[in-house]
C-alpha cells in the first residue's frame, strides 16, 4: 500500500526514527477502506495512537512488565480511547508492543506522531484525488 511504502521510504536512512509501526497496517485499512468511518477520523488515528503509546510508555517506565501489566495497560489505553473519543482500534496493540520491546519516549515521536500524522494527510491526499477524479468522470446532467 502507498501509504506504508512512503513511510518506508522516509524513514529507511534513520534507523532510530523510523516511521513505521505494525498498527499502521491496520490503521490503513479504516483510513483508506471505510473513511467515513468515525474510527478513521485524522482525530481518532492520531490521538487514539498517540494516547495507547503514551500508556505503554509509561508502563515500561514505570511498571515490571508481566501478563498483569500488559493487560491493565492494554485496559487503561481502551478506556482512555473511550473517554476522549478517540477509539481507533488499531492502536489498541500499542501498549503491548512497546511494552515488549521496551520502547522509550522518543518512540511518541517516532514512529507514533509522525507517522499517524503523515497516514491520515497520505489518506487525505489519496482521497481528494481520486473523489475529485470520480467527480470530473461524472456526467452532469444540465437539463434540470
Amino acid at each position: 500500500m502507498l501509504a506504508i511504502t512512503v513511510l518506508a521510504l522516509i524513514g529507511q536512512n534513520e534507523q532510530e526514527h523510523l516511521l513505521l509501526m505494525a498498527a499502521f497496517g491496520a490503521s490503513c485499512v479504516l483510513i483508506f477502506v471505510l473513511p467515513e468511518s468515525p474510527l478513521a477520523q485524522a482525530r481518532n488515528v492520531i490521538a487514539g495512537h498517540c494516547i495507547t503509546a503514551l500508556v505503554g510508555v509509561i508502563f515500561v517506565e514505570l511498571v515490571p512488565l508481566n501478563a498483569f501489566s500488559l493487560g491493565c495497560a492494554t485496559g487503561l489505553a481502551v478506556g482512555l480511547m473511550m473517554f476522549t473519543k478517540t477509539v481507533h482500534p488499531p492502536a489498541g496493540a500499542n501498549p503491548v508492543f512497546i511494552m515488549l520491546t521496551g520502547q522509550g519516549w522518543i518512540f511518541l515521536l517516532f514512529p507514533v506522531l509522525t507517522g499517524a500524522i503523515c497516514l491520515v494527510l497520505i489518506g487525505r491526499a489519496y482521497h481528494l484525488i481520486r473523489t475529485h477524479a470520480l467527480y470530473k468522470n461524472k456526467k452532469v446532467d444540465h437539463s434540470v
